[in-house]
């Protein structure tokens, strides 16, 4: 590939994370979330809270468990764009069916926010094994750091045009059409990609007597065995699967967080996500420079600290201003730990098996956001009813779970930081990158 054609398919790789971040800045994060909560279940705060963590539940397990089978299958098969385009169209087609969502069709509404999920969720598998095909080693770390600062801005741009429809006409019915909008957003950035990234990947022939249903079980097999060979990716993921669910619990319930503990309403929301997605940006940036200085490991474990930090400060944050300033350091904090942590897998991964290490990296992310969300939305249910029995008022019952429930999201932070020191090794394609290290050295 030359330079021309690597800048073009960068490019288009980067676009198609504007349209991955507008779907999860108007589904998970601003809109949708606080629409279910509220209006789809119906005067029952803590219930819509719990129902939403079971649903983002449902759909991240059955991720976890298709993604290594078929990032197995697209590394023999050669086709990860194929993959890609498959389940990307699955997320467009239900994210705007999410337009017949209307109150009380709980049902309804779980089964398209799944079905949506999962597609936007498996496609992230072969989106981020597409990373070694366009930057070798060395750029991994600054081409990742790129994609989420472009899908940033493409998230951003998206809520400013629900914004302004929003407040032009607001009502349930602006709500349900920006589902529609946000579905032809992602499917017209997706095409860049399709056109323009080239894989580079072969098809190889099955071994005798294997086909494409029993071959991934093998591999399976044998990339468990593998994690002993490579155990600093084995250790690294699983550093990952813990501090994950902190994450994964603050992406799912952020704008939910708003509504209950602020008050805040669909304007205020979709302000406060611009500002989160706003943040991201040099979030995405910034690590980049400071893996050249610190290290890996040192980098992701400062972005860890300061997103601590920030979930210390919302368990006693009373204003809505601080509400908006906490935003920004989890936005900067977040996209710091996703981008570097993408980049890092790219670095541990052996040559030729990218998409199948790209899929157990993506199984530890959904294994972890299959419990994490529906603990969290247990301890609120549970809480609010607790409190309730003690005899405190329903509003100040649901505000106390959820700030309790947030002590949860500390706990996992702590513990994968913790794991995440026990990471100083090699990187799978041979090289001594010392995670642990500025510069690889």
């Amino acid at each position: 590939m030359n330079d021309v054609s690597a800048k073009r398919a960068r490019r288009a790789w980067y676009l198609y994370d504007a349209g991955n971040s507008a779907y999860a800045a108007v589904v998970l994060l601003a809109i949708y979330a606080t629409y279910f909560q509220e209006h789809v279940v119906v005067n029952n705060l803590s219930m819509g809270s719990f129902l939403w963590g079971i649903a983002i539940t449902t759909a991240t397990a059955i991720v976890a468990v298709l993604s290594p089978i078929l990032g197995t299958i697209a590394d023999v098969s050669g086709r990860k764009k194929l993959f890609l385009f498959r389940l990307t169209a699955m997320s467009c087609l239900f994210t705007a069916s999410l337009f017949f969502v209307t109150p009380g069709a709980v049902a309804l509404g779980m089964a398209l926010l799944i079905l949506a999920e999962v597609g936007y969720r498996g496609s992230q598998v072969f989106y981020n094994s597409l990373l070694p095909d366009i930057a070798t080693e060395n750029e991994m770390g600054r081409v990742s750091g790129n994609g989420w600062a472009i899908g940033s801005a493409g998230g951003v741009v998206c809520l400013l045009i629900v914004l302004a429809a929003v407040m032009a006409i607001g009502g349930a019915l602006v709500t349900r059409l920006a589902m529609v909008f946000t579905a032809v957003y992602f499917a017209l950035f997706t095409i860049p990609l399709f056109r323009r990234v080239q894989e580079k990947g072969e098809r190889r022939p099955l071994p005798k007597g294997m086909d494409l249903v029993k071959l991934p079980f093998q591999r399976l097999a044998q990339t468990f065995r593998a994690a002993r060979q490579y155990r600093e990716f084995g250790k690294f993921l699983l550093a990952f699967l813990i501090y994950n669910e902190g994450i994964l619990i603050t992406l799912s319930y952020g704008a939910i967080l708003g509504k209950t503990l602020f008050g805040l309403q669909t304007e205020g929301i979709i302000v406060f996500m611009i500002v989160v997605q706003l943040a991201s940006i040099p979030g995405a940036f910034v690590p980049g420079l400071m893996i050249r200085r610190i290290g890996v490991r040192n980098t992701l474990l400062l972005s860890l600290a300061g997103l601590l930090a920030g979930v210390l400060w919302l368990f006693f944050a009373e204003s809505v201003i601080a509400f908006y300033v906490i935003g920004a350091i989890a936005g900067f904090c977040l996209t710091g730990v996703q981008s570097v942590s993408r980049g890092t897998v790219g670095m541990l991964a052996p040559a030729g098996r990218s998409a199948e290490f790209y899929g157990f990296f993506a199984l530890a992310g959904r294994t972890s956001s299959a419990v994490g969300p529906a603990i969290f939305g247990s301890i609120v249910l549970s809480a609010t009813n607790a409190l309730q029995r003690s005899g405190q008022p329903a509003d100040a019952a649901v505000m106390g779970a959820h700030r309790y429930a947030l002590l949860t999201i500390v706990v996992f932070l702590v513990v994968g930081g913790a794991l995440l020191l026990r990471v100083t090794g090699k990187a799978g394609r041979g090289t001594p990158s010392k995670l642990a290290r500025p510069d690889g050295e």
